[in-house]
């Protein structure tokens, strides 16, 4: 897959805010930080190791949390907004 990232914010203290794109793709995904993302359009699946998969489209939010650990796999290119705190 290809990303792009355009940071809106960044804060000292770890604070990010943005919108990121993803090309069609499957990759791992580990956090250590909380994510709050909210979907402007495409479809991703959101699977957490020993969970059930989450499909989420455009207007769909959630939020991903320090230890998450699973896969992201975007089935329609995907562009979401977001903000992080480290």
């Amino acid at each position: 897959p290809k990303f792009r990232t355009w940071n809106v914010e960044e804060r000292d203290g770890g604070l990010y805010a943005g919108i990121w794109e993803s090309t069609p793709g499957k990759w791992r995904i580990v956090y250590d930080e909380w994510e709050f993302c909210h979907v402007l359009s495409g479809v991703s699946v959101i699977s957490e190791d020993g969970g059930e998969a989450r499909t989420v489209r455009a207007g769909d939010s959630f939020v991903l949390r320090p230890g998450f650990k699973g896969t992201w796999e975007v089935l329609e290119t995907t562009r979401k907004e977001y903000v992080i705190k480290l």
